[in-house]
């Protein structure tokens, strides 16, 4: 999976980049980086400062971060970087720094949509015997069973994806987790989001999410670099790996982040997410079809793009996961 994504001939460094397989929120409507950009101000006044950093992991070809630099009011000033394997795009406004990490010591707003489900896992199986054993796989996607799954990832399928059943699956999510960690750690204070196709424990599916993506629709994950190949995350886990990561950080104080003067990690759902970020469906009134005509044209289109965004059983069902960093976002904890 990682070479498929990310090595030479990798998925992610194709001329064309994402935009050209598949639509994530950012390409379906620009009210998806208006609200981060309400976010963002959002969080700048958390920190009373009218100057804040702007971290978009997995920046694609920087479609998101030139949307919120269009939508951010005048008077805040923003520092935005890109990290993203793939180089740089021609055009690119030049306020951006494009890295392949997440720059250190951050204030202010790291935002990850639809990055960690292209961060690598293992796939695990259940054999016919109950042994839960790692799937091998070739570059023409056949497959066939390994070792048996032991040390840190079976622990972690034994908290948070619990297998028995014959012919079961799951994606051994703890390289999100540990991922997950590591971006936020470069947060010193702000917010860290991760939006993605999620699934909590006690729900997850029995055969995995394991698929691919090509030229618009789903296909076989085939890891010869020609699509893209992609999970859906266990957000409940790599919530508590930050948890963790935070407990052991203050001695395990209160066994949560209170110490460092911010509240736990929580999950919203992108439909009330955006809600509260005043993205809304509805319908504009009919009256100003007649009184106003243009302005009901654009209202409606904005509903509909907006309706898409906030969808059940599509964009509105993705997580939404909310990590604050040494700063107080009450009005966003459920």
């Amino acid at each position: 999976m990682e070479s498929a994504l990310y090595g030479a001939e990798g998925f992610y460094r194709r001329p064309e980049g994402p935009a050209g397989h598949f639509r994530t929120s950012v390409h379906a409507s620009p009210l998806f980086a208006s609200a981060v950009a309400r976010l963002l101000v959002a969080t700048a006044e958390a920190l009373d400062t009218d100057e804040i950093a702007l971290v978009d992991i997995g920046a694609g070809r920087g479609e998101l971060l030139t949307g919120v630099l269009a939508a951010v009011p005048d008077g805040l000033a923003v520092r935005p970087y890109a990290v993203e394997r793939a180089a740089r795009p021609p055009g690119l406004d030049a306020r951006v720094e494009w890295t392949d990490r997440p720059p250190a010591g951050v204030r202010g707003l790291l935002f990850a949509n639809e990055w960690l489900d292209n961060v690598p896992v293992d796939v695990a199986e259940t054999g016919p015997d109950g042994t839960v054993r790692y799937v091998l796989v070739g570059p023409d996607g056949t497959e066939r069973p390994g070792a048996p799954v032991d040390g840190a990832d079976a622990a972690w399928l034994a908290r948070w994806w619990p297998m028995a059943e014959p012919g079961s699956r799951a994606e051994i999510g703890r390289t999100r987790d540990e991922a997950w960690a590591a971006a936020v750690a470069t947060v010193d204070r702000g917010l860290a989001v991760a939006v993605d196709y999620a699934h909590v424990r006690g729900d997850r599916p029995l055969f995995g999410t394991l698929t691919g993506f090509r030229d618009g629709r789903e296909v076989r994950p085939v890891p010869d670099g020609s699509c893209d190949i992609t999970a859906h995350v266990a957000l409940d886990a790599c919530a508590a790996a930050v948890a963790a990561d935070w407990a052991d950080e203050t001695g395990g104080a209160d066994n949560d982040a209170d110490a460092r003067g911010d509240g736990p990690a929580f999950v919203l759902s992108q439909r009330e997410a955006l809600h509260r970020l005043g993205v809304s469906g509805a319908r504009p009134p009919l009256s100003l079809a007649t009184t106003d005509p243009a302005s009901y044209v654009g209202a409606l289109a904005s509903a509909g793009q907006a309706a898409e965004l906030t969808a059940r059983g599509g964009l509105g069902d993705f997580g939404w996961l909310m990590t604050p960093v040494r700063t107080a976002l009450r009005d966003w904890a459920p």
